[in-house]
């Protein structure tokens, strides 16, 4: 997990990729009736929107607030992976109903169905961002992101080590 603000930042950049590409790919998939691999290349034409959204939304409001929220069910005793779930499942629980909202308003013209339009999309996405949350892309990230911080921390401390 990140360390630093700068450590935080990165993750926060790779994990909102990832969450957004799969979520992304998966909306274009409900809307055409089904996936297919031109699924995967039409899903960067929306990246460059929901992408730079996310990560500003989850950087300055959803994490401070998610963390507060989960502590309301665990305690900073609990074992780590109770602690993390908590976390990731409030992130899921604030981020789907908001960037399904942002993701209504920009590409389904909802006209004066918003709400019901942003319910049903919230209402689809959920199930998927939680799942793919909790066991593929939040374990994938942290495993990768582990590892290239564990690395550069053990590369940097063997070049002191070396020039000592």
């Amino acid at each position: 997990m990140p360390k630093t603000r700068l450590q935080n930042i990165i993750f926060t950049l790779i994990m909102a990729f990832v969450m957004v590409y799969a979520m992304v790919c998966y909306n274009i998939a409900l809307d055409k009736g089904g996936m297919t691999n031109e699924i995967f290349l039409l899903a960067f034409h929306e990246i460059p929107i929901m992408w730079p959204i996310a990560c500003i939304l989850e950087y300055f409001a959803v994490e401070k607030l998610s963390r507060k929220l989960a502590f309301r069910m665990v305690s900073p005793e609990d074992k780590p992976v109770f602690i993390t779930l908590a976390i990731s499942s409030m992130i899921v629980c604030l981020m789907c109903p908001v960037m399904s909202f942002i993701a209504t308003c920009l590409f389904m013209h909802p006209g004066n169905q918003i709400i019901a339009l942003w319910l049903q999309k919230t209402v689809q996405n959920f199930p998927m961002a939680l799942c793919w949350q909790i066991f593929f892309a939040g374990p994938g990230v942290r495993n990768v992101f582990g590892f290239v911080v564990g690395k550069f921390i053990l590369d940097r401390k063997s070049i002191i080590d070396y020039h000592l």
